[in-house]
């Protein structure tokens, strides 16, 4: 299979490009970043590209799966507006332009709690998200939603940190759903869906995916 992957760069992204470059079942992977990656494989292509300006008509957007693990923070991003634009915009038009050119199944990366109608701005995005990819009519699309994502990530997010710390303290007493999702495990359930995708839209929830 020929894979997208977008939010290469990110603690989940780089997980799933790690998996797919060592899954036989893959043998080609398209991964359009803003900088060059620092990976060199014989099967990933790296298009440098401004997620302001996509090109429509570029050859490798024909792909049979996009897994999509693109996401900010406010803080990271400086608005709420720009927040929205990476969060809800971009993975929309990725997932847009893919289907045009072939691709049948999409997979996300979401959040547990995503709802379009929740009073939280972060999980009203995500489900914003999700609720207009159901609308593209995908013929296999995974949604996955993590809760505190556990690893090391290059960017400091301190009020992040502190909740792992606590999280990762009371894990085995918490309900799997509020435990930490180990960002491996997140790749290797998108990377799965996208190389066996299942029909319909299917979830992964917090509990699935708890450490």
């Amino acid at each position: 299979m020929k894979v997208m992957l977008v939010g290469a760069t990110g603690l989940v992204g780089g997980q799933v490009l790690q998996q797919l470059l060592d899954d036989a079942r893959c043998d080609a992977v398209v991964a359009p970043t803003r900088r060059p990656l620092n990976v060199t494989d014989p099967v990933l292509h790296n298009p440098v590209v401004d997620f302001e300006r996509l090109p429509t008509d570029a050859d490798w957007w024909a792909v049979d799966a996009v897994i999509c693990a693109l996401g900010s923070t406010i803080r990271q991003a400086g608005s709420r507006e720009a927040f929205a634009r990476v969060d809800h915009d971009y993975p929309l038009q990725v997932a847009t332009l893919a289907q045009a050119h072939g691709a049948h199944a999409f997979v996300l990366n979401s959040a547990m709690g995503a709802d379009p109608a929740s009073r939280f701005f972060y999980n009203r995005v995500k489900g914003r998200l999700e609720q207009d990819l159901r609308g593209l009519g995908y013929p296999s699309l995974t949604l996955v939603r993590p809760g505190l994502i556990g690893g090391e990530r290059t960017e400091r997010r301190p009020g992040e940190h502190l909740a792992s710390v606590v999280l990762g303290a009371l894990g085995p007493v918490l309900p799997r759903a509020w435990r930490i999702s180990p960002a491996q495990t997140i790749a290797g359930e998108m990377l799965e869906a996208a190389l066996a995708p299942r029909p319909g839209v299917q979830i992964v929830d917090a509990a699935a995916l708890a450490g």
